[in-house]
């Protein structure tokens, strides 16, 4: 049980970089993006094709990213210019998306065991320090500490990249695009533009984490990223219900935090008896429909009781 609670941990620390791209997308710009679960597949297909054809893997996992800024623009120019509803235009740009990963990957499967990739060379990087014989003394020792603390040094730079850049006047007028487009418009601020640039940029953490799990799982495959709008949205959700989202710092934060929860949950409900590996896809979308439900029977719970303190008050006069 411990080295599955670490490896989910290990996992969700990657998969924090896709759940922050979600969350510029669906919390910052309110654009309900569907491209997420072909751009995913994108980053590890330009990743694994170009470490193949023996790219250094730190260029090819930053190309990676480029393909899923390209990828996001894309879908943004098929809204903004093509006046194209925001779901469709996404749900457009997956589809296609689907045939585009496999002509860059060729097949539907490139293997990476053979492969010097990000992973093995931090892996040997951080064996080279001996840190992993200077934590010993914890209880618990997995194989490497390696993946784990750079992958979540990696979430949280990128993290503080987003705070910083969401309170420049570009990041202003972005959030300001998602919360009141209208108004953002009357300051002649070029809306169309800034829709471009935040889906650009959500695809492209969403094509650097898939870049990243392509070469944590030693391949890359083209119907990696099913469902991976949903995964996204759980990690948002879950984080923003547990630690709250007061504050765009909270929330970039929550977001880490409810990646790495969503995780444990699934290794956890994969435990249980009756259920399979197959069953992943209906565990998320329970999860996501509890995260979704909970907070408002909560706030009903408290709603009837302030109802109940007041009507108590009332009659004590």
């Amino acid at each position: 049980m411990p080295s599955a609670i670490f490896g989910s941990i290990e996992a969700g620390a990657i998969y924090a970089l896709m759940a922050l791209g979600v969350y510029l997308s669906f919390r910052v710009l309110d654009f309900p993006d569907l491209t997420v679960d072909g751009s995913f597949v994108t980053g590890g297909a330009v990743a694994a094709v170009l470490i193949v054809g023996g790219t250094n893997p730190f260029l090819a996992t930053i190309l990676a990213f480029v393909a899923g800024f390209l990828a996001g623009s894309v879908t943004g120019l098929l809204h903004t210019k093509g006046k194209i509803n925001p779901l469709l235009s996404g749900i457009i740009m997956m589809i296609a998306l689907y045939s585009i990963n496999l002509r860059i990957m060729g097949k539907s499967n490139i293997p990476l065991l053979s492969e010097e990739t990000v992973i093995t060379k931090l892996t040997d990087f951080w064996q080279g320090l001996g840190l992993d014989n200077a934590l010993a003394f914890i209880g618990f020792v997995p194989k490497t500490w390696a993946i784990l603390i750079l992958m979540l040094i990696l979430a949280l730079f990128v993290k503080v990249i987003i705070d910083w850049f969401l309170k420049t006047d570009i990041g202003l007028a972005i959030r300001a695009t998602g919360n009141n487009e209208t108004m953002i418009r009357s300051f002649s601020a070029n809306t169309d533009t800034l829709k471009i640039l935040g889906l650009g940029l959500s695809n492209g953490l969403v094509a650097l984490s898939g870049g990243l799990v392509a070469q944590y799982n030693g391949f890359s495959d083209v119907g990696m990223g099913i469902g991976m709008i949903v995964i996204g949205l759980a990690s948002v959700i879950i984080g923003e219900a547990i630690f709250g989202a007061k504050t765009i710092v909270r929330a970039t934060l929550a977001v880490i935090g409810g990646a790495i929860l969503y995780r444990i949950i699934v290794t956890l409900a994969l435990r249980v008896e009756f259920l399979e590996t197959g069953d992943m896809k209906l565990i998320t979308a329970l999860i996501v429909v509890f995260a979704l439900v909970l907070p408002k029977i909560l706030e009903k719970q408290k709603e009837r009781q302030r109802k109940k303190k007041r009507m108590l008050q009332a009659g004590m006069e």
